[in-house]
């Protein structure tokens, strides 16, 4: 199957969580600006977001009233017409995402065009909504994402060769489940909190089976300014 190289590069907290309290203390700041500054180190050409990530920080939160259109649309994909060639994509299976516009622009990051990766369950009135904006969009799944034609599509028909994942944890966990993350980049911040709720870098949905976990090989492992930690590792396909 074509498929571009994905990498998953996280900001994580000595207990392996993404998110919480620890991201926003002094100590974990020299290694969030690492972080950020390493995403131009796998020269990625797209980022793909869960829709929880994309609502709280690239998209404009949650639509909650889609209007309606008098123009139905195919469930097919969508690629509207787009003056970039990076891309955030964005995971959002029943298309409930709020946009105002077909562009990301985020400082210290290249312009981006928005990609919707949609479902069949998402409704017609909200394909209008997307192609309204300029939001290029295209299916994967029935019901359920199906990362491993989304990875095909993202490399036949947008041309992405390197592709970032960059969370959420359940997002990231669906296409560890399916062998499809050639590379695993964390940046340990030196604090922990314990915090139960907070989610991992890999989260299981619970219509997911239960799975043997999966096995890396270290490929490197670096210190950094703030006492932080860059650990890469390589996906050992094959093994348990």
């Amino acid at each position: 199957m074509e498929k571009p190289f994905v990498v998953c590069h996280m900001f994580v907290s000595m207990d392996g969580k993404i998110d919480g309290a620890f991201m926003g203390h002094p100590a974990a700041v020299p290694a969030r600006t690492e972080y950020g500054n390493l995403r131009s180190f796998y020269r990625c050409d797209a980022t793909l977001y869960g829709a929880v990530t994309m609502a709280g920080g690239f998209a404009d939160g949650w639509e909650p009233h889609i209007p309606h259109s008098p123009t139905r649309y195919p469930k097919e994909d969508w690629l509207a017409p787009n003056e970039v060639k990076n891309y955030i994509l964005s995971v959002d299976p029943k298309g409930e995402l709020a946009w105002s516009g077909a562009y990301i622009e985020r400082k210290g990051r290249p312009k981006a065009h928005a990609v919707e990766v949609l479902t069949e369950q998402v409704s017609e009135d909200y394909l209008a909504y997307l192609r309204g904006f300029g939001v290029s969009y295209l299916f994967a799944g029935k019901e359920r994402l199906d990362c491993a034609l989304l990875l095909h599509k993202a490399k036949t028909l947008l041309g992405i060769h390197r592709l970032m994942l960059a969370g959420g944890g359940y997002s990231n966990g669906s296409f560890l489940a399916g062998g499809l993350i050639d590379e695993v980049s964390l940046v340990v911040a030196p604090v922990a909190d314990g915090n139960t709720r907070s989610v991992s870098s890999f989260e299981r949905f619970d219509f997911l089976p239960n799975q043997q976990p999966a096995v890396f090989s270290l490929l490197e492992a670096k210190r950094l300014d703030g006492d932080g930690l860059w650990l890469r590792y390589q996906l050992k396909k094959g093994e348990e």
